[in-house]
């Protein structure tokens, strides 16, 4: 049998597919992070907690209104991108023509009370979402069995990390977003609400967070603390492709999750820092991230 590292191949072919699984998730996560510092320059602590009360939406609405997942997809994501509206509009939008460190003190807050409400209210222990009927089963890939769930998020993953790159970096609606921020004086006089865009972009950016919340209800137990938990990956992530770059968080959400898995099989005790002693290094050579504007 074929080894790696001696290690048998299948072994290393099944971790490295379970890290692409995670690393949807850090991707997705680390995209929501991008697009609101990128386009807005607030550092969105508060995004594990959306994250998190995407899940609970997906959750509650199932048990309590009876919506299925593939409503909840679209519902839960909508929902809190209109909290994040909301709390934009209130309490972030004095924040921008101050130090980044306002913004990250403020979300980190939010983040804390968001965190605290549900720990009140369900407690800590986990609670399960099912797996809709239409994605359960298995793929049988030669050397894993694959859940047919795990194999959606990948896809659906990849399918909205692109897509929100495209709008953004090739489309006159993304052009018109990153002059809005960058001149909002000059794009204002050409009759461009600014204040509406930004809104948006941040209403855009924790849905995603929401999302990546409902995709992952299936696959880990939805508690209160699943946001704060990877949230610290997640900004080691965005920090890694570079603040800001929506291409460098999506490639390096996916390569770190598959790094993460193959030091599962190389060296476990490694897995849970393996991101933070890549982000040291980046940093070390290239304090910009890999995909980053000095």
């Amino acid at each position: 049998m074929t080894s790696v590292f001696g290690f048998p191949l299948p072994v290393i072919l099944g971790q490295l597919m379970l890290g692409l699984v995670n690393g949807s998730f850090y991707a997705m996560l680390s995209l929501g992070l991008a697009v609101i510092f990128g386009l807005l320059g607030v550092v969105n602590f508060a995004h594990g907690a959306f994250y998190m009360l995407g899940a609970f939406a997906a959750l509650v609405g199932l048990e309590s209104l009876g919506i299925n997942y593939w409503f909840a997809l679209v519902l839960a994501p909508l929902a809190v991108a209109l909290l994040g509206v909301v709390l934009e509009r209130l309490l972030l939008r004095h924040l921008y023509k101050l130090d980044p460190l306002y913004g990250l003190l403020l979300t980190f807050g939010l983040a804390l009370i968001a965190e605290g409400v549900m720990r009140n209210h369900y407690g800590s222990s986990g609670l399960s979402y099912p797996v809709p009927d239409a994605l359960q089963g298995v793929f049988n890939l030669g050397f894993m069995i694959l859940p047919v769930y795990r194999a959606w998020v990948i896809l659906a993953s990849l399918a909205i990390c692109f897509t929100t790159w495209f709008v953004i970096e090739r489309t006159r609606l993304g052009s018109t977003l990153r002059a809005a921020t960058e001149n909002p004086r000059l794009v204002q006089a050409f009759g461009i609400n600014v204040p509406l865009i930004v809104m948006a972009t941040y209403g855009a950016g924790v849905g995603l967070a929401a999302l990546a919340g409902v995709l992952s209800a299936p696959v880990i137990q939805v508690s209160p603390l699943m946001g704060s938990s990877l949230v610290i990956v997640v900004f080691a992530v965005v920090v890694i492709g570079g603040m800001g770059s929506i291409f460098g968080s999506i490639v390096s959400g996916l390569v770190l999750g598959m790094v993460e898995g193959l030091t599962k099989v190389v060296y476990p005790e490694a897995s849970n820092v393996v991101v933070f002693v890549i982000m040291a290094l980046v940093l070390i050579w290239r304090p910009a991230g890999l995909f980053g504007k000095s």
